[in-house]
């Protein structure tokens, strides 16, 4: 102890002897001059700085050393008058008097506290410069505040063990300087000074502004008698509203820390005049819960405290009368205090949340009808983008609404109120195009709903279901929704105003399954729903409210808002009108809520680890398969009957109650029979759209039941599929996110998986859908789709799917649409196996019937060589075919050990077909009787099916049936349409290609001759054809997509495939270089000159000679003889420049 109080003692020494160097020359200036003012101004700089060292340091004042700091500074306040201190001087004492008041709080004098308060009251209010016309700067003001702040906070428990002090200390001193300033001498000090307060929290200083608001929250929360809070209460709140919006300064908006110190000042000062403790204690109000309190009401014993408070100067009495008036302007106060809930400082709207709290449990009895307004602050809140100010709402709420709270039961009546009265506001709002005040109540509903979820112990997923307990709001809540609640009256009404339409603009994800039709990636893209619209809403965040309105009720309800989920079932699969769709889509949204399935979010599956209650389960597949039978039906179009639209009319006759009518644009003028009704097109029908949600519907169904959703894709997969295949893109884009979101619900790897795994079931749908009775038109589609999502795999069970498509040919080949569909599903057959790598036939390799490869120098000696050793004997040749006698036949002397034990096999035979090739002959064989049908569209798709299965079947399998069906081939091309012989010419080049040795003979005999009459016909009706080319060299049509251009281009595709592929006959060849000359003019269009250049350089690499003979004598003078030839009309000299060059630079490349 000695030692520790030495040290103190030498610690104090030298804080003393660095005051004193300052203290002792600032007290011999302390008579203000202009010489002495910036010296004076120096040391208190000085004195200052060095107060702060010493603060940072730790030490702590003692009472001695405050005092001889202070002697100085009151020396030269009492020397110098008022006026003559500059600014600067006395902003410099009054922060050492701040610094001074910190620690002189706990021992100084109540006198000396006093002096203290009144210059630092004096400066603010400016009565130190009375009539001088002088006021002190904002920095002044700001430093007299802060000096009023060190005078007046109270400590807590942590400073009192940092000075030292003893237990309670700090509690009696703020007790002792309370019991001063509510003195009767003092309170027209207190009053000035809130005044001033109140003025220069409207400063444009932010600095001040701040401190201003400081002090009055300590002087309104601590200091304010309660009987005087009813007489200063109008000009506080009105002045902190006006801070809190912004209106005391020119911001457009207030500073957050700002907003919040003004609402805190509102908050202690409705609560201390208006609050319901003291109200009650006065008499004003009376709180009756039970009999006791009844009672004390009937004795009347509050009239004593009102006459002690009417003994104060100033006061004004709590009365009956006073509080009904005071109660509507404040109410009319917060109330314009609403748009703060939009203010972007997170800090703002938690002191906007606090407010709300604090005010809704301290005046449910003094401000009844502000209870919703506060509360709805408190919902929107709970409700903020940002995560502090939504957790903090939130829980203020549940502090305020939880059973040991003194206002529970009241809060939750006024909820219940709340969120009836808004759910029967929506549809009054929803005609009139009011995207803001829609948006506030679901939202407010919203935010009730989480509210009593989170209260009832649910504020997660978890455990959603049966079993739960639920709170207060969350029974009201499932009253409202459940078999009492009065559906059928304020269901009708909603949906009478919800007219959902189709987006203009339909965008669909470029990685999302309907690239599945594009053969884009397989894998599961989970992409989200595309959004509809409403008619009556503009915003987009008003329809996402609704959404999420609508989830948090099922959310907050459970299972007991599974009837209201199956009432807007009932009427959502009763028809298909703009009601019907309301109907569904509100199901859904409730469903999601319900079970904690989310179309939007697809993580929302991955967070659940709850199990779902039976009767959720049995409701999904209920609506599974209700939903999907709607497919079963036979679709009548858009169209209405006589009994259909009898039905709508009757319909709409239940919305005449809805007078309030929002039109656009022009009034429209109908000089016939106009309608009664002008709420008919309510009643319209919706299919697109009816489908679209019908399709969220099952995916949702889907994704509650899981893996337990496998045995109702029997029922539910084609709805999906022929939704794809739909022309509205809206629903095929719908369909498409459908089949991904089931996909992902069910652990399927891709759509491609999940269509294998139950293929049967999607066949058999199809095949009943393909009969007299019931015939669908896009059964053929959804078949081919199936066939594109299944991929290379849907080999093996292609079987069925081919004999299913020739059976339904064989039944209705008459019937064009039926028949093309059908042909396109074995054409996707086909290039699905063509796809596939395994597939391709090993083709023997065909001789090159061109020239010899020995070109030049190399075809000479080979010639020279063969000349010298023409006449030589041919010796024995070496080669081994095989198995073959050695001696001349007759009888065989060698043992049965010496004869082979097998047959060799045949290494010239054909490898049997695969299953692949075997099920691409069944394709092609029964094709072939379509050739010669009636409709011309079904004979080019029959011809560009033959194409496509070239390639893919072996020669022993393709030969035998192309031999049969040539004949009809080649009256394909006398054709009628020349997109029939266009696909005929495609057929012979892919022949041409793959089996020239079998085409040699049928290519000049048979295809050559028809090919030129063909050219000779299409020249003469170019001449008579209003699309053909004008000019003297003009060939062919302007567009490459006339029919003509098309046939040009086919015949010298065909023709440069036969030039490669097959024996070439001199005879033949000249005719064909003749033939095609006109297409190498200037004239001719681009295309057809590239493919006739690429026919002349083919003839060019088997004869060049007849090539640049032709070439030259056609476009100039070669020989008399050749006169005949020549063209000079066609201007061909171009493109016989350049394939000349080319034929000149291959075979200088080989000499």
């Amino acid at each position: 102890m000695p030692a520790h109080a030495t040290g103190e003692d030498e610690q104090r020494q030298a804080v003393f002897q660095k005051l004193k160097k300052i203290c002792v020359p600032l007290l011999g200036n302390s008579s203000l001059t202009p010489s002495s003012i910036p010296n004076v101004f120096r040391l208190l700089v000085e004195l200052l700085n060095t107060l702060d060292d010493i603060g940072a340091s730790g030490f702590i004042l003692t009472p001695s050393l405050i005092s001889y700091v202070f002697f100085p500074i009151s020396t030269i306040l009492r020397r110098n008058p008022s006026r003559e201190i500059p600014d600067q001087i006395l902003e410099k004492i009054l922060g050492i008097l701040f610094f001074l008041s910190e620690t002189w709080w706990w021992d100084c004098d109540i006198r000396t506290w006093e002096q203290v308060f009144l210059l630092s009251s004096a400066i603010l209010t400016g009565m130190e410069s009375k009539g001088k016309g002088r006021m002190r700067s904002d920095e002044t003001k700001a430093a007299a505040i802060q000096c009023l702040l060190a005078l007046l906070r109270e400590r807590n428990g942590e400073e009192r063990i940092k000075f030292r002090r003893p237990p309670d200390n700090e509690r009696a001193r703020l007790l002792e300087i309370q019991g001063h300033i509510q003195s009767a001498q003092f309170i027209p000090v207190l009053g000035q000074t809130l005044d001033s307060s109140l003025m220069t929290s409207t400063s444009e200083h932010l600095t001040l502004q701040r401190r201003s608001l400081q002090l009055l929250e300590l002087l309104v929360r601590l200091y304010l008698p309660s009987g005087l809070a009813p007489s200063v209460l109008p000009g506080v709140v009105s002045t902190m509203c006006k801070v809190a919006l912004g209106l005391a300064t020119s911001k457009t908006s207030a500073n957050g820390e700002i907003v919040a110190g003004a609402l805190a000042v509102l908050r202690g000062i409705i609560i201390k005049a208006i609050g319901d403790d003291i109200c009650v204690a006065e008499g004003a109000v009376r709180d009756i819960n039970d009999l006791e309190d009844l009672l004390q009401t009937a004795s009347d014993t509050t009239g004593q405290n009102s006459s002690q408070n009417l003994r104060l100067p100033y006061t004004t009495p709590r009365t009956d009368s006073w509080l009904r008036g005071t109660a509507s302007q404040l109410h009319i106060a917060i109330n314009s205090l609403t748009p703060l809930i939009s203010h972007p400082n997170p800090v703002a709207l938690r002191g906007l949340a606090s407010f709300s709290a604090a005010l809704v449990s301290a005046t449910s009895l003094t401000l009844p009808q502000t209870q919703p307004l506060l509360l709805s602050m408190l919902l929107s809140l709970s409700l903020s983008d940002l995560d502090s100010v939504a957790r903090l709402a939130e829980g203020l709420l549940v502090d305020s609404l939880s059973p040991s709270a003194k206002v529970h039961h009241a809060l939750w009546r006024a909820l219940m109120r709340m969120m009836s009265d808004h759910l029967a506001a929506i549809p009054r709002f929803l005609p009139t195009h009011s995207d803001a005040k829609v948006e506030h109540s679901a939202r407010i509903i919203e935010a009730i709903s989480r509210v009593s979820h989170t209260i009832s112990g649910q504020s997660t997923p978890t455990g959603v279901g049966a079993g739960r307990g639920f709170s207060s709001v969350s029974s009201g809540i499932s009253k409202l929704l459940g078999p009492t609640g009065g559906i059928e009256k304020w269901g009708w009404a909603l949906l009478s105003v919800l007219e959902f339409l189709p987006p203009t603009i339909v965008i669909a994800e470029c990685q999302g399954p309907q690239s599945l039709l594009e053969n884009g990636p397989i894998g599961v893209v989970l992409t989200p729903f595309p959004a509809m619209t409403l008619r009556n809403i503009s915003s987009r965040s008003t329809f996402t409210a609704l959404e999420r309105m609508l989830r948090s009720l099922g959310t907050a309800c459970g299972d007991e808002c599974l009837y209201t989920v199956e009432w807007f079932a009932s009427v959502g699969l009763g028809g298909r009108t703009i009601r019907a769709v309301a109907a569904l889509w509100c199901g859904s949204r409730l469903l999601e809520g319900v079970s904690g399935v989310e179309l939007d979010r697809a993580d929302s599956m991955d967070s659940i680890s709850f199990s779902r209650s039976s009767r959720l389960q049995k409701l999904a597949r209920i609506l599974a398969r209700n939903v999907s039978e709607l497919w079963d039906e036979v679709e009548e179009g858009d169209t209405d009957d006589a009994s259909n639209e009898s039905q709508l009319r009757q319909d709409a006759v239940q919305d005449e109650n809805m007078l309030i009518e929002y039109r656009k644009g022009l009034i429209p003028v109908s000089l016939g029979r106009q309608e009664s009704n002008p709420i008919f097109r309510n009643a319209a029908l919706r299919p697109s759209l009816h489908k679209a949600v019908c399709l969220q519907l099952i995916a949702l169904t889907t994704g509650i039941l899981q893996s337990r959703a496998t045995p109702l894709f029997v029922h539910t997969l084609y709805p999906v599929l022929h939704s794809m295949v739909s022309t509205d893109a809206y629903l095929a884009e719908t369909a498409s996110v459908a089949l991904n979101f089931i996909t992902y619900s069910t652990s399927f790897a891709s759509p491609s998986n999940l269509v294998l795994s139950n293929f049967d079931y999607i066949l058999d749908a199809v095949s009943r859908r393909f009969t007299r009775r019931w015939l669908d038109m896009d059964a053929a589609k959804v078949l081919m789709l199936l066939i594109r999502l299944a991929g290379r795999d849907v080999v093996s069970r292609a079987g069925d799917v081919v004999e299913e498509c020739f059976d339904r040919l064989d039944e209705f080949h008459g019937y064009e649409i039926v028949v093309e569909g059908l042909l396109e599903v074995l054409s996707e057959v086909i290039k699905v196996i063509a796809a596939d790598e395994e597939a391709h036939a090993s083709k023997s390799i065909e001789p090159d019937f061109q020239t010899s490869p020995h070109r030049g120098k190399e075809r000479l000696d080979a010639f020279f060589t063969w000349f010298h050793h023409r006449h030589q004997p041919l010796g024995e040749d070496p080669t081994d075919y095989g198995p073959a006698p050695r001696r001349p036949w007759g009888k065989d002397d060698s043992t049965d050990a010496e004869r082979p034990s097998a047959k060799s096999p045949d290494s010239t035979a054909q490898p049997p077909p695969t299953p692949t090739q075997a099920l691409t002959k069944q394709i092609v064989s029964r094709s072939l009787y379509f050739l010669t049908h009636g409709v011309p569209s079904v004979r080019a798709r029959i011809l560009l099916l033959l194409s496509s299965a070239v390639p893919v079947l072996p020669e022993s399998a393709l030969l035998s049936s192309l031999h049969h069906a040539w004949p009809f081939v080649l009256n394909r091309l006398s054709d009628a349409e020349p997109y029939v012989v266009s696909a005929a010419a495609q057929l012979i080049e892919a022949l041409t290609t793959h089996v020239g040795s079998f085409m040699s003979r049928r290519i000049w005999d048979d295809a050559w001759p028809r090919f030129r009459t063909m050219l000779n016909k299409l020249e003469t009706a170019d001449a008579t054809n209003a699309l053909a080319r004008r000019g003297p060299n003009a060939i062919g049509t302007e567009s490459a997509y006339t029919h003509s251009h098309r046939l040009y281009r086919a015949l010298l595709r065909t023709m440069t495939a036969a030039i490669r592929g097959v024996r070439i006959e001199d005879a033949a060849v000249w005719d064909v270089i003749m033939s095609f000359r006109r297409f190498l003019a200037n004239g001719a269009h681009n295309e057809l000159q590239k493919c006739a250049r690429d026919l002349y350089k083919a003839i060019g690499k088997n004869n060049e000679d007849a090539v640049w003979l032709v070439l030259s004598a056609t476009s100039r003078t070669v020989d008399d003889s050749l006169g005949f030839m020549l063209e000079e009309r066609w201007q061909i000299e171009t493109n016989a420049n350049i394939i000349l060059t080319e034929l000149l630079q291959d075979n200088s490349s080989l000499w």
